[in-house]
């Protein structure tokens, strides 16, 4: 750490600098190590093509002859390990970064020829394409320059479909999904689609034999004036006079393999029958019930290739099968029957998965270590157990003295639920699952959580959900049952009082904040329930234009405070007398959520992307104060992300009011709270380098804004209270840059956030970012002498894995 302070601004700058010019001639220098008869390809131009033909011809040029992408890093990682006495390696090749593009005029023909091909697929018939190599100082540039011609357009449309009821049903259907008409340009894409429409249409008409080369398109363009028309052909089945067959769903095997490893030659099916379904499982760790629940394959039913993707998409969304696989036996004694046989290898059933964290600032450490064990096949049909241990513990840097020798905050849970593919619902439901498989889940939860010198919080925490999916895009979440018990106590007054400056900090800590720890000390009782509707979360990881939506609303105590009521019995928060249960308060409350985000594709690789994120937790009734778990916070990775988790807000609240750096440093992410909260994020994402290390790199840049507040009365800090004449003056400000690694599976986040606007400092004194780029060092030192020992930084530090939002 203390090294770490020896570098000032400056430094880091122009240590920036020297990386980015050592990077780019790296890059540069790749010319050095290839044959003086060689040279790298620098630029790729494409010209006299339109605009909106020019990004997909330049996806025709070969992958090898392309520019690297992202400044030069890739080859400057290549160069590294891929380079020997001056020459690139011929063998031992080890596959990090990019290797330089060398040029080849086989490729060169190749690419040439492919956009000419693609030209023409567009309508441009008469397209040519020509090439030209210039190459100076080993360096290359390759101009694809094009003569399109006027374009083909579409002048008739016609059909030869000899079979009578195919035509038909074409025919019926073809203004649901038909992309070509009169006049359109000719397009080789819409014809494509048209196919493979078609190809749908008659699959889910239970024509199961149809295959796609039954569909064929032959254009006529020896017609003056560019014009081409365009026929439909269907052909009848191949050496065969017969018409199409519709074929009905017969009887359906379901077979499960003994083991992860698969079938073994040797296989007795099951003699029973029910319902149309032979259930054979040779594992033996399969009720029936759960999984032919979503064999969609009904017997009697026209074969719908939707129904079979149906069923395969749930069959591996119980998730405890790692194969699945549908056949089809024509019956023999009854014409027009198949008989499906769904063939499923189960997957390893349990799990046991360790995970760590270590949360850092300039000021405190910590780590977090949870072990997680589940089975995906609990109760034999699809359930999921899962039982966890979680524990960790938050401590701060002390001068001289070892990293954990001041350790004021540890945490400990311990939580176990049950998932069962199916509502569990005390009445008769429709059987669900045409677009997702609906869950209930139980769940069961304990926390330990101990503030140094402050509190100690005990959670227990019961409930019962629902899940389910009314289409792709629409997901709902009810939860019915939520029952919390929490049993606090404070330990302030437990302070040695011969440490009289311990004791006289944690004296005016709890009259500052009062009203938290209060909270945090609370015994009380919470039986409630919840609801959460989500749009369009199956688009987030999608480079498309649409709205997203989640709204949340979590409700407690009405129904005790009914029953109390019914009771006869009055209550008055406001002078201590409340409703009790078991002996405990109830809490009593409203606590709305939305979030709501504009993604705009702005090209393949890029989307802007506004979001705001809004909530508020309203107690009313038997309760004069929302629980301190419900309270919101400000600032984090997927926040305002130039202020670090639980240290923005509430208002214009400033912790200087806490005159004891020892009280500071206790209430340390209690007493930056609230019970209101508004976040708005604009946020633009860009491709940096298509090949890094195994993955995709790509880059953000962001503008984040707003707080928290408080709404309930008794806090007395009056600053922190929301004031719709001073919402300019108490929204905080935040801009920064962003790094996106995705390797498919994982996206591994890095965001650097800088402070542009701090609203816990006096109005004229608001725009921190002139202290940064001026005077950056003397605001820090006078900060801390007010703070200590909170340290203001301008930069804030953000990692995580996933998208922000």
């Amino acid at each position: 750490m203390k090294a770490y302070k020896n570098y000032n601004k400056q430094d880091i700058q122009l240590l920036a600098i020297l990386l980015f010019i050592l990077v780019f001639i790296a890059g540069c220098a790749s010319t050095k190590y290839i044959e003086d008869y060689q040279a790298i390809v620098k630029k790729v131009r494409i010209d006299s093509i339109a605009p909106e033909y020019k990004e997909a011809a330049y996806t025709y040029v070969q992958n090898d002859i392309k520019p690297v992408e992202g400044l030069g890093i890739n080859v400057f990682i290549y160069n590294l390990f891929n380079t020997k006495n001056g020459k690139y390696k011929k063998n031992n090749i080890k596959p990090l970064g990019s290797p330089p593009p060398i040029l080849d005029s086989t490729l060169v023909e190749i690419s040439r020829s492919q956009i000419e091909k693609f030209l023409k697929s567009k309508g441009f018939f008469n397209a040519t394409v020509k090439s030209d190599i210039k190459v100076r100082k080993k360096k290359a540039t390759l101009t694809f320059t094009a003569a399109t011609g006027a374009p083909f357009m579409v002048n008739k449309l016609t059909n030869e479909i000899s079979d009578a009821t195919v035509k038909s049903i074409y025919l019926n259907n073809k203004n649901n999904f038909s992309h070509l008409s009169v006049g359109m340009q000719y397009d080789e894409d819409s014809l494509s689609y048209e196919r493979e429409e078609i190809y749908k249409l008659m699959r889910r008409q239970g024509y199961y034999d149809f295959v796609r080369p039954y569909v064929r398109f032959s254009p006529d363009s020896n017609q003056n004036n560019n014009k081409v028309s365009v026929k439909l052909i269907i052909d009848n089945p191949i050496d065969s006079t017969d018409l199409h067959k519709v074929y009905r769903i017969g009887e359906t095997n379901i077979l499960i393999a003994p083991n992860t490893e698969g079938f073994t030659d040797s296989i007795k099916f099951n003699k029973r029958s029910f319902n149309g379904i032979r259930f054979t499982d040779l594992s033996g760790k399969f009720r029936r019930n759960p999984i032919v629940r979503y064999d969609f394959l009904k017997k009697g039913e026209i074969y719908d290739i939707d129904n079979e993707t149906l069923t395969y998409d749930r069959l591996y969304e119980l998730n405890v099968f790692k194969n699945v696989k549908i056949e089809y036996l024509k019956n023999k004694d009854t014409a027009g029957i198949i008989e499906p046989v769904i063939l499923l290898i189960p997957q390893k059933r349990m799990n046991n998965r360790i995970e760590g964290e270590i949360p850092f600032n300039n000021a405190t450490v910590g780590f977090t270590l949870s072990n997680t064990y589940t089975n995906n096949n609990f109760l034999k049909g699809g359930e999921k157990f899962q039982f966890q241990v979680k524990g960790g513990l938050q401590s701060r840097f002390i001068d001289g003295r070892s990293i954990f020798s001041d350790i004021y905050q540890r945490d400990f849970s311990v939580s176990a639920s049950l998932t069962v593919p199916r509502l569990m619902v005390p009445f008769r439901i429709p059987t669900m699952g045409k677009n997702g498989i609906p869950y209930t889940t139980f769940s069961s939860s304990y926390l330990y959580a101990l503030q140094k010198d402050i509190t100690i919080r005990r959670i227990f925490i019961n409930a019962i959900s629902y899940d389910w999916v009314e289409t792709k895009s629409k997901l709902h979440s009810l939860t019915p049952l939520n029952f919390e018990y929490r049993f606090g106590s404070i330990l302030i007054d437990t302070v040695d009082k011969s440490d009289i400056d311990k004791y006289n900090a944690n004296k005016q800590l709890l009259e500052q904040n009062s009203y938290n720890i209060t909270l945090l000390g609370r015994k009380d009782f919470t039986l409630g329930m919840k609801y959460a509707y989500s749009l369009n979360a199956d688009k987030l990881l999608q480079n498309r234009s649409f709205i997203y939506f989640r709204g949340n609303i979590d409700i407690a105590g009405n129904m005790l405070q009914g029953i109390s009521s019914l009771l006869g019995n009055k209550h008055d928060p406001a002078n201590g007398d409340y409703g009790k249960v078991l002996g405990l308060p109830f809490n009593q409350y409203v606590r709305p959520e939305i979030d709501i985000r504009w993604y705009k594709s702005l090209g393949p690789e890029s989307q802007l992307v506004t979001r705001l994120n809004t909530g508020i937790g309203y107690a009313y009734g038997n309760s004069t104060a929302i629980p301190f778990e419900k309270l919101f916070y400000a600032g984090g990775s997927s926040g305002v992300r130039a202020w670090q988790a639980r240290t923005l807000g509430p208002g214009n609240y400033n912790r200087e009011v806490i005159t004891s750096s020892e009280a500071r440093a206790s209430t340390f992410g209690l007493d930056q709270l609230g019970q209101m909260r508004i976040e708005a994020n604009l946020e633009y994402r860009f491709l940096l380098a298509r090949k890094f290390w195994g993955g995709k790199l790509n880059g953000a840049t962001f503008i984040d804004a707003g707080n928290i507040w408080n709404i309930a009365k008794g806090n007395p800090q009056p600053q922190t209270y929301f004031k719709f004449d001073k919402l300019a003056d108490q929204i905080a400000i935040g801009t920064g840059l962003g790094f996106r690694y995705d390797v498919q599976f994982f996206v591994f986040r890095f965001d650097v956030g800088l402070k542009l606007k701090d609203p816990q400092f006096a109005a004229g004194e608001q725009w921190v970012i002139s202290k940064f780029i001026n005077g950056g060092k003397t605001f820090k030192e006078n900060y801390l002498a007010t703070h200590s020992p909170d340290r203001y930084r301008f930069l804030q530090y953000n990692f995580g894995i996933g998208m922000p939002f």
